[in-house]
């Protein structure tokens, strides 16, 4: 089974390990614009399309290809990666109270003939409000730079949260691993894999 992640996002590379599947990363070339008009939820489901056939043009028939992609939202606003420690906390300043929506799409690629087939996952979080001590602390301390909404779910992050609302938790990390396993199995893939035989 020749399975590629088209990511090189070690968020993503470490949530697919938890399937226990072998797999490789390949970086997509796929620019992340926005399109006027166009929905956070169709933006998220674009790309992830989108990532997924840029990394299978270069691929043989055989390989099955993840590609997955996440918006979140203020409102209006997308938020994106903020980049520096300032825009962290400018942007959890704003968050602050109000509720983030998250739209995490997952593609899966298997075969030329076919278009891949596709799930997204919605969340919203609930922020507490947050004085700003503690935004400056938060940041100091988990460094969320380059997560979209400038917190880690999986770590400190937590802490700044009122309540959360999902079908798949792992899709607030950016891959939503119970929809991909449901796209895995439909794709053939058994999962969990049965255990290799011990070697005498």
């Amino acid at each position: 089974m020749n399975l590629i992640l088209a990511s090189t996002s070690p968020y993503r590379r470490r949530l697919l390990e938890r399937l226990r599947l072998p797999f490789t990363c390949i970086d997509p070339t796929v620019e992340e614009s926005i399109r006027d008009g166009e929905s956070p939820k169709a933006r998220a489901c674009r790309l992830a399309t989108e990532k997924a056939l840029s990394v299978a043009a270069t691929l043989r028939d055989g390989a099955i290809v993840m590609g997955s992609d996440q918006v979140a939202c203020l409102g209006p606003q997308i938020l994106r990666k903020p980049g520096t420690p300032e825009a962290a906390i400018a942007q959890l300043t704003a968050s602050s109270g109000q509720t983030i929506q998250f739209w995490t799409a997952v593609s899966l690629w298997t075969s030329p003939e076919e278009p891949p087939t596709q799930r997204v996952v919605p969340c919203e979080v609930k922020m507490r409000t947050l004085s700003t001590d503690e935004i400056s602390r938060y940041v100091a301390l988990d460094h969320p730079l380059d997560c979209a909404g400038s917190f880690k779910w999986e770590s400190l992050g937590i802490t700044l949260f009122e309540a959360m609302r999902t079908d798949d938790p792992t899709a607030l990390e950016g891959l939503p691993l119970i929809a991909l396993s449901e796209l895995l199995r439909e794709a053939g893939v058994s999962l969990p894999l049965a255990a290799e035989p011990a070697q005498n």
